[in-house]
């Protein structure tokens, strides 16, 4: 069916906790092996994990399971990769987290696993545990930071315009120092952990009272927002916006350098009523319910039209980071970012606290990757525009001559899509709504005029050839 298997392997503590835990397994056999002690009172384990112990991979035999674990997976059931859960964990040793750790050069020069999908959670709970962009070639990683500036972007935050700009291009500021490529960054909103992605904008706090701990447990920092009212809610606007704002956070993903990540439900809808750590419920709070209504179905085609656009267009799944590279005789280069005035971004607009609008131009014919006979594999060109303004913004489709686009996606129409598309051209205004994405395609038809004309300094113009000169041409 051509989908991959990517296991979640949490080797980095076990089920025996603290030194108040249950002798199960690995305590009993040789508690100073299996499990990283403090070195004044060896009686109390390290916690860099949050459950009690954590898994001491400086052990050789410790280490030697953790891999036949691995290959066994791979050689005997033929899953595609692996998430880690807590990975800094996996790579610390006693000074930190240690990007030469042997769990990292064991793998690395393994045979199987080396060619496996390794996806890192990177960080844990201990001091410096926070390693984002920090692994070494041939991981990718959860991007954190990709999901704490989309929220606090749509949530109207001040100052993340620059931020933005990174995370939609692949943070390149993360990993294009190691030589990792885009899609080294596993790009979310929304885990297993946390908020849904209906309650990211229905909840400004946690609500998990029935996990029986005082509503303690679970993550206080969750950069949401109810969009006016706590919870369910029958007021129109409130869940007009509420839809809206789940469309804005889904076309941003989609439509990013990088590799998305969704959870199962999220995409229509699913809610656990404000609970962000349902570990603990096995009941209605964390299952899914397949019966869907007709909002829900139609969260589902908008998510499907999504993943189709993405699939269709390598615009938006570039093996390479972007590098401000030109057309020959042209001023577009492969990536171009824009203001409410149709002019590029400014230093001073980048660096503005109270810059919430942007516009994002991918060229498709600056890709830079050729197909197996070495041709330059070309695309469409698209206008991504984001407002996280309350208020609608005038934006001026930019370019020098005139030329079509067409509107594809506004995340102000319930549907995102639209029926119809609309067409603008260069130097018109276009009614960007206040907390809104819209996407424009330049029109097909008129690719060949665009290349030639929209972006150039002069346009040089060449007289016409004669009947012998063109018969000769022919010759």
């Amino acid at each position: 069916a051509g989908i991959e298997v990517i296991l979640d392997v949490v080797y980095n503590h076990t089920a025996e906790g603290n030194h108040l835990g249950p002798t199960l397994c690995f305590r009993g056999i040789d508690n100073l092996a299996y499990y990283r002690l403090q070195p004044d009172n060896p009686r109390f384990y390290l916690d860099f994990t949050g459950t009690g112990n954590t898994f001491n991979l400086l052990h050789s035999r410790a280490l030697q399971l953790v891999m036949d674990s691995l290959r066994y997976w791979v050689l005997e059931m033929h899953v595609d990769g692996f998430r880690f859960d807590l990975a800094s964990t996996l790579a610390r040793d006693h000074e930190g987290v240690n990007k030469l750790h042997a769990f990292f050069e064991i793998i690395h020069q393994d045979p199987v696993l080396s060619q496996v999908k390794l996806i890192a959670e990177p960080w844990d709970v201990g001091e410096g545990g926070y390693q984002v962009g920090n692994f070494p070639v041939l991981w990718a990683e959860w991007n954190g930071k990709y999901r704490d500036t989309m929220r606090s972007f749509w949530k109207g935050d001040e100052g993340h315009i620059g931020e933005i700009a990174y995370r939609l291009t692949g943070s390149p500021d993360l990993y294009q120092h190691s030589g990792r490529r885009p899609y080294a960054s596993i790009n979310f909103v929304t885990a297993h952990d946390g908020f849904t992605l209906s309650d990211l904008v229905s909840y400004n706090k946690k609500h998990n009272e029935l996990n029986g701990d005082d509503n303690s447990d679970g993550d206080n920092n969750n950069q949401s927002w109810n969009c006016g009212v706590e919870g369910p809610t029958n007021d129109p606007e409130i869940n007009a916006l509420r839809g809206r704002q789940r469309r804005n956070f889904l076309t941003t993903l989609f439509l990013s350098q990088g590799v998305p990540m969704l959870p199962g439900g999220d995409e229509w809808g699913r809610s656990q009523n404000g609970n962000n750590n349902t570990y603990c419920q096995d009941n209605e709070i964390s299952w899914l319910n397949w019966e869907r209504d007709e909002k829900q179905n139609q969260f589902v085609e908008f998510t499907r039209k999504l993943i189709q656009l993405r699939s269709d267009h390598p615009v938006f799944r570039r093996p390479k980071f972007f590098q401000g590279r030109r057309i020959r005789g042209s001023e577009i280069r492969d990536v171009m970012w824009f203001n409410p005035g149709g002019s590029e971004m400014s230093e001073e607009e980048w660096t503005s606290p109270f810059v919430r609008c942007l516009g994002m131009l991918l060229s498709g014919d600056t890709m830079d990757v050729l197909t197996f006979e070495g041709e330059p594999i070309r695309d469409d060109t698209f206008l991504l525009l984001i407002n996280a303004h309350y208020e609608p913004i005038p934006f001026v489709v930019p370019g020098q001559e005139h030329i079509e686009w067409q509107l594809i996606l506004d995340t102000m129409d319930p549907g995102g899509f639209l029926m119809e598309p609309k067409r603008f051209a260069s130097g018109d205004d276009v009614d960007l709504g206040g907390r809104a994405a819209c996407l424009f395609q330049l029109v097909s038809g008129a690719q060949a005029q665009a290349r030639e004309e929209s972006w150039k300094k002069r346009h040089v113009e060449f007289p016409a050839l004669s009947a012998e000169e063109e018969r000769a041409r022919g010759k």
